[in-house]
């Protein structure tokens, strides 16, 4: 369900235009939304209810309005300057100029129209019609590419997914144009490393975590792109010659920034949901506007604020990732599973948008090498070394103790704390011999795991 670049997106335009990079808050980081397209293909196939029912209390809530909590206003805060940039944004997300006040009440009476509209058309009702033309006339208003033919042919795509092996499970993500890939090339260089002989908490681990992270997004940021459109070498990337060049370039004792080039051949607004049913089927569910309010653009009719995926291109001529009519860009959400004995064990997902393939190994180390249960490798405390930032700061959480902060330091990470808890993420274990299920759910978001 990842969108495509508008048809005309040509990286030629772009230059012409003198655009050397894809800001978030311009028509070029929006591409056509692939969700209502995605959530169709699988009620199709695999529901037993329609878009229709299930969309109602979305409607009522929208509608009838939701009450703003704690987390919710602290990230709605930290939007505020990108929402009083944009006319309708500011009318409909911001209260005299600043985030709705926590427990106060939030209508989006726009966008419940527009949601039963899409409840009575189904897929339609969002690609053909008014809604559409809504979003392409504010779009091309702003100088986008993006036209009714785009949004009619938008469509999702079955694919494989791929996996490794970790602790007698294989770990099973989503392919490229997703990031799964990274998730699994860090467990690949971690169950080489030896990282339960260490303290959990200890920042010998965390340093380990560190410094794969930093190898497995650079191999990303090289070679990740769409496989339609650029040739992913997958089969170089996960395999034992790889991980383990990529262990020898770790020092247990130093850190390393940069990283060296990486030796592949060159061809954060998010919601996940796990659920298990009684027979054992089980979905992990991610949909994303990638930023908090995504570009911080709302179409003015039909209130659907605009995501801003566009900005996982690049505008660099012959990279992979490069812009193209009609490509996918680089993709940081992953739902993933870990399956045994042919049997899904733990369908989970962490939310974060970079962090996400981190996180996923961090939770699943958590799991598998230290033996934690569910809400256990959830909670504990997490690093991440923040992929865009030219110093190679290492965002650590408050929970982490000093000590260990100061051991870091001495290894030559410069540590940072951030201003939000890092990620967020759910899982649901599934105990065959005993017939019982196990959830887990991040204090860091709203979220709950329940029974029923």
């Amino acid at each position: 369900g990842s969108g495509r670049a508008p048809g005309k997106a040509t990286i030629g335009w772009y230059q012409d235009q003198g655009i050397t990079e894809i800001e978030r808050q311009t028509p070029h980081a929006v591409t056509i939304p692939g969700a209502i397209d995605a959530w169709t293909q699988l009620l199709a196939d695999h529901g037993t209810r329609s878009l229709g029912d299930l969309l109602q209390p979305a409607i009522g809530y929208a509608r009838d309005g939701y009450p703003i909590h704690q987390r919710v206003h602290h990230d709605w805060s930290l939007a505020e300057e990108i929402l009083q940039q944009e006319p309708t944004a500011a009318e409909l997300y911001l209260v005299d100029g600043k985030a709705p006040p926590v427990g106060s009440l939030q209508r989006q009476e726009k966008l419940a129209a527009s949601l039963e509209t899409i409840a009575e058309r189904g897929r339609d009702g969002f690609y053909k019609g008014a809604i559409a033309e809504d979003i392409v006339t504010y779009l091309q208003g702003r100088g986008g590419l993006h036209t009714m033919d785009d949004f009619a042919n938008a469509k999702g795509t079955y694919i494989t997914p791929i996996r490794t092996e970790f602790h007698g499970h294989d770990i099973v993500e989503c392919p490229p144009n997703g990031q799964g890939i990274v998730a699994l090339a860090m467990l690949d260089i971690l169950k080489g490393m030896d990282q339960g002989s260490h303290d959990p908490l200890s920042a010998e681990r965390l340093h380990l975590e560190i410094e794969a992270a930093r190898l497995a997004y650079r191999d990303r940021d090289a070679v990740l792109a769409d496989p339609e459109q650029s040739e992913i070498p997958v089969g170089d990337w996960l395999n034992e010659e790889h991980a383990a060049a990529n262990r020898a370039l770790i020092d247990p004792a130093k850190a390393m920034y940069p990283p060296p080039a990486s030796s592949l051949p060159p061809h954060h607004d998010t919601v996940y949901i796990t659920v298990v049913d009684k027979d054992r089927n089980a979905c992990s569910f991610i949909n994303t506007l990638f930023n908090s309010f995504g570009s911080g653009q709302v179409a003015p009719q039909s209130g659907i604020t605009l995501h801003n995926r566009g900005m996982g291109f690049v505008l660099e001529e012959g990279h992979p990732n490069c812009i193209a009519p009609n490509k996918r860009p680089l993709h940081t959400i992953i739902p993933a599973m870990a399956v045994k004995d042919g049997r899904v064990a733990l369908s989970f997902g962490v939310m974060g948008g970079q962090y996400q393939a981190c996180g996923h190994a961090h939770v699943l180390s958590n799991i598998f090498e230290y033996g934690m249960d569910i809400q256990e490798a959830i909670d504990f405390p997490r690093v991440f070394p923040e992929i865009d930032d030219e110093d190679g700061e290492v965002s650590v959480e408050s929970s982490v103790p000093e000590d260990v902060q100061e051991k870091l330091k001495a290894l030559g990470h410069k540590t940072t704390h951030p201003n939000r808890p890092i990620g967020g993420a759910q899982a649901i274990a599934i105990d065959w011999d005993e017939g019982t299920l196990k959830g887990g759910s991040d204090p860091r978001k709203d979220g709950c795991a329940i029974g029923y």
